[in-house]
């Protein structure tokens, strides 16, 4: 495949990013003309008096749900974006150091037995599953980089074996809470699991916002680093890089950013996987335009499959983890399918 000039590419994605929005906030069960979108928007800003019989919607439902979309795609896409070149593997995912199945882990307990929690019932109860989430992807996370780390050095064959076989345990764990689960719980447990946005308010934007600012503002600061550790390790320590300070610092990003998506949304799958490793086929392993690419198209890509729940069965709403597993992993496998008839291996 042919390599592509970054900037254009980059200002391409912008282009989408810019119609993915108004898409998104347009469309649904209750559809916003396009050209309402700048009176609803002049208004509310001060341009415009003209109120439009749709500025409810719109402000109360759409905008909060069309930036949630794009603050988790644009995450997830840069956390795999930067666990890629980490393991200097592109099958490598966000996934691998036991964010999403901790947050996972996190949530199905306090599904399963918050009920029994009376601190519960007060002002906690609507963020006590965000919270345990977010909790559940830092312990088990924290445990993975543990068990990789021996004496200040941090082995990434070690944190990748560690990672799977704890993402085993917690998957059993989360089993056994599913299996206990009581039928409403096991109805709200497999809509978690699936991933949604149907949550979406501003209170829960203002909630994961400051955790995915953290990794989007410092994953830029990590793209020089990443391409010197795509030569060896050693060699980016005689570049005047610290590549156990740098897996350190991706992980944690990672848990950071990672963990508060999956905290609001749930489990959204493929999109740190596919995002990353279509950009790298695309304009090359530069993490300089890699990350600020994923972000985008990450982001471009998590409103339109939103958009897509919404609308494939209105009024109904279908979990937005089954859309981006159903055109994710297709696309994947292609993406193996032509690299094995090539007789290469990624």
């Amino acid at each position: 495949m042919a390599r592509l000039r970054p900037l254009p590419v980059l200002g391409a994605l912008a282009a989408l990013v810019v119609i993915g929005i108004s898409v998104g906030l347009s469309s649904g069960a209750t559809v916003i003309p396009l050209n309402e979108l700048p009176a609803l928007l002049g208004h509310k800003l001060g341009w415009s008096s003209e109120v439009g019989p749709h500025e409810l919607v719109f402000w109360q439902l759409r905008v909060p749900r069309v930036l949630l979309a794009l603050v988790v795609g644009a995450s997830l896409s840069v956390a795999g974006a930067m666990m890629q070149g980490l393991f200097r593997n592109p099958l490598a995912d966000p996934g691998l150091v036991g964010v999403s199945s901790g947050a996972a882990l996190g949530a199905v307990l306090m599904i399963v037995l918050g009920e029994r929690l009376s601190f519960l019932h007060g002002m906690l109860a609507p963020y006590a599953v965000p919270i345990a989430a977010l909790i559940g992807a830092w312990l088990v996370t924290g445990m993975i980089l543990q068990f990789g780390s021996y004496q200040g050095v941090t082995s990434v064959a070690t944190l990748l074996l560690a990672g799977i076989a704890i993402n085993a345990l917690v998957g059993a764990v989360i089993g056994l809470g599913t299996f206990l689960s009581t039928d409403a719980q096991l109805r709200s447990l497999n809509f978690w699991m699936l991933g949604s946005l149907g949550a979406a308010s501003w209170g829960g934007l203002v909630s994961v916002l400051p955790f995915c600012l953290v990794l989007l503002i410092a994953a830029p600061l990590t793209a020089k680093p990443l391409n010197a550790l795509s030569l060896g390790e050693a060699e980016a320590g005689h570049l005047g890089f610290r590549p156990e300070h740098l897996k350190v610092v991706i992980v944690s990003l990672t848990a950071i950013g990672v963990g508060g998506c999956v905290a609001q949304t749930g489990m959204i799958g493929f999109v740190g996987l596919v995002v990353p490793h279509l950009l790298r086929l695309a304009i090359g392993p530069d993490h300089r335009w890699l990350i600020p690419g994923s972000a985008m198209l990450g982001a471009f890509l998590l409103v339109v499959a939103d958009t897509l729940a919404r609308v494939i069965v209105a009024p109904a709403e279908m979990p937005i983890g089954i859309i981006t597993a159903a055109v994710g992993a297709p696309f994947f496998l292609m993406l193996l399918w032509q690299k094995r008839r090539k007789a290469t291996w990624l």
